[in-house]
């Protein structure tokens, strides 16, 4: 049977250090973090009050006002705004000559609409049923933010939604790309999107040991494989991606940012093992791919600065490249975004992207003090470097791990 070749030709990206490709990739190279005090919500009662909040984004510069955007929860005017951006960085329009049919939507979330159903449950408390919106149920939905882009698309996009924690939005890409290798579809649009950042489910990862309380120096919180990372630092945003069969992308000209070459999802073997899942979706990536440890120039890792979670990383990777691991260039970029959750995965992926474009490694921001545990090449600065291909990690909260593998795409 043939498999059709995936390209992805568009990407939009929001994202706390930087709205759109430019400023992204901008920030992503000089190290520059966009982690600072949470403004979305009065944080002073809490032991943690920092974040990665997507600035300056007005809904209403992003998404048309008959959609009132207003109405939306936080993370699906991100998941509208950054497919929109995506169709237009790939030169589409909204349109049935554009747009095939089926063109399927594929959006990962994690902790859905919390916004709406804090503000919900408050409501409530104070005026009963009477102070429950009637737009709220089809906005605090897992599924609003892939039926609101499929709604504008029109009736020949078909909506779906994946929740894997922090996997869900490379889970989403990988889900689309296969129906696109399959010829189920030779177009679609996926990603991921997530803010988390209200009071209760801030105060939950607080519980968890999952948000740094470096409050004093949120810029140098986040610190992937360092010695003092205390933990990671929670933040949002979204990533959405036009995938195309590598014909069609071709047929109209369209130059593609990377191929997706394989890709593999695994869970721990046990809780008591945490990031074990890596080791099986590292190995099963590289097999789907037909890539052997030798063709991998890079590895954009999961990496999210906390203290259990960058160490069995570092040591499955280790298991994986054995002694080709020393010399291979590491970075994770959540010393820049923090930790978007269903996000983080396509922030990556657009990383990546850029990286085979520009020829360049970004850096691991904060990485400054050696961990003996973490003693490999984590590319403090950016480098310039030969890529062809890159293999992608994410780690999800509940025993989950995905892998990808993509490269540069070459043309038939």
């Amino acid at each position: 049977m043939k498999r059709n070749r995936v390209v992805i030709t568009g990407m939009g990206i929001l994202a706390p250090n930087g709205i759109g490709n430019d400023k992204f990739w901008e920030s992503l190279l000089a190290g520059r973090s966009g982690i600072g005090p949470i403004t979305l919500f009065d944080a002073s009662d809490l032991k943690s009050r920092i974040a990665g909040e997507v600035k300056n984004f007005d809904p209403h510069d992003y998404i048309e006002p008959e959609l009132k955007p207003k109405r939306m929860a936080r993370h699906t005017q991100f998941a509208y705004a950054a497919a929109m951006m995506a169709l237009k960085d790939a030169g589409l329009e909204v349109s049935e000559a554009d747009l095939p049919s089926p063109t399927p939507v594929v959006v990962g979330v994690s902790t859905s609409a919390m916004d709406i159903i804090e503000r919900s449950i408050s409501n409530f408390a104070e005026r009963g049923e009477n102070g429950i919106s009637p737009t709220a149920v089809g906005a605090l939905t897992p599924q609003a933010a892939a039926n609101v882009i499929a709604d504008r698309i029109g009736v020949h996009a078909h909506a779906s939604t994946v929740s894997s924690a922090c996997p869900s939005g490379l889970d989403a890409l990988a889900i689309a790309a296969t129906m696109i290798e399959s010829g189920a579809a030779e177009l679609a649009i996926a990603g991921g999107a997530d803010a988390p950042i209200t009071k209760h489910t801030f105060a939950a990862f607080i519980a968890t040991g999952m948000s740094s309380c470096r409050n004093g120096e949120p810029e140098r919180a986040s610190r992937p494989f360092d010695l003092e990372r205390d933990s990671g630092v929670i933040s949002e945003g979204a990533g959405m991606f036009v995938l195309e069969d590598l014909e069609r992308a071709e047929a109209r000209g369209a130059r593609p940012y990377l191929e997706i070459n394989g890709y593999a999802r695994q869970r721990d073997d046990i809780p008591e093992n945490p990031g074990s899942g890596l080791l099986g979706s590292m190995r099963l990536a590289l097999a789907n791919s037909s890539r052997s440890i030798d063709a991998i120039d890079y590895i954009c890792a999961y990496g999210p600065g906390h203290p259990v979670l960058d160490a069995a990383e570092v040591r499955y990777i280790k298991e994986v490249f054995g002694e080709r691991a020393y010399s291979m260039p590491i970075s994770s970029i959540k010393g820049v975004t923090g930790n978007p959750l269903a996000a983080g995965g396509p922030l990556q992926v657009a990383a990546c992207a850029l990286s085979l474009r520009d020829q360049i490694i970004p850096p691991t921001a904060n990485y400054e003090l050696p961990d003996p545990d973490c003693d490999l090449d984590f590319v403090p600065r950016a480098r310039k470097a030969k890529l062809d291909s890159i293999l992608l990690n994410v780690r999800g909260l509940g025993g989950s791990a995905s892998s990808l593998v993509v490269s540069r795409s070459h043309k038939r």
